[in-house]
C-alpha cells in the first residue's frame, strides 16, 4: 500500500502544485486575476497543452523522457543559480552574511555553465573546454560581484 501511495500519489501530488505554480506564475506574469474560473482556464488551457505534449513525446520517442529529464534537471539546476544571486544581493542589501549563498552562487554558475557546454544536447564540447569555461565564469562571476559590491558599499558611506 505504502508502495503504491509513493509511485501515484507523490507523483499525482507533484504535478498539481507544478502544473498550478506554472499557472499562477503565467497569470502574474501577464497581469491576468485568477480568482474567476474562467479567466484561470484561460490559462489552464494552454499550460495543459503544453504537459500533454511533452507527455506524448516523452511516450512516443523511445529516448524521450531522457531528454526531457536532461532539460528538467538543466532548468532546475539555473533556477537555483538565479535564486543564490538573488538572495545574495538581497543579502548584501541588508548587511547580513552573504557569503553562505555567494558561494554556492558562483559553484553552481561555474557547474551550469559546464554543464551547458559539454552536453550533447546543448554545444556539446570536450569536457576540458567546459571545465575551464567554468573556472573562467567562477572566476569572473566572483569579480563582477566584488565590483558591484565596492559600489554598494561606497554608496552606503
Amino acid at each position: 500500500a505504502l508502495a503504491i501511495l509513493g509511485v501515484v500519489a507523490a507523483p499525482i501530488t507533484s504535478g498539481d502544485t507544478a502544473l498550478r505554480s506554472a499557472r499562477l506564475i503565467i497569470a502574474e506574469f501577464i497581469h491576468v486575476e485568477q480568482h474567476s474560473i474562467r479567466k484561470r482556464i484561460y490559462i489552464c488551457i494552454p499550460v495543459f497543452a503544453v504537459t500533454l505534449g511533452l507527455l506524448w513525446y516523452n511516450i512516443a520517442d523511445e529516448n524521450g523522457f531522457n531528454i526531457i529529464w536532461n532539460y528538467f534537471g538543466w532548468a532546475n539546476q539555473t533556477l537555483a543559480v538565479f535564486t543564490l544571486w538573488t538572495v545574495t544581493v538581497y543579502l548584501v542589501r541588508k548587511n547580513r552574511n552573504y557569503w553562505i549563498t555567494l558561494l554556492p552562487a558562483l559553484f553552481m554558475t561555474a557547474v551550469c555553465t559546464a554543464f551547458l557546454l559539454t552536453s550533447d544536447n546543448s554545444f556539446g564540447l570536450p569536457a576540458m573546454v567546459g571545465n575551464i569555461a567554468a573556472i573562467v565564469v567562477f572566476v569572473i562571476s566572483g569579480l563582477l560581484f566584488a565590483m558591484w559590491k565596492g559600489k554598494i558599499s561606497r554608496k552606503q558611506i
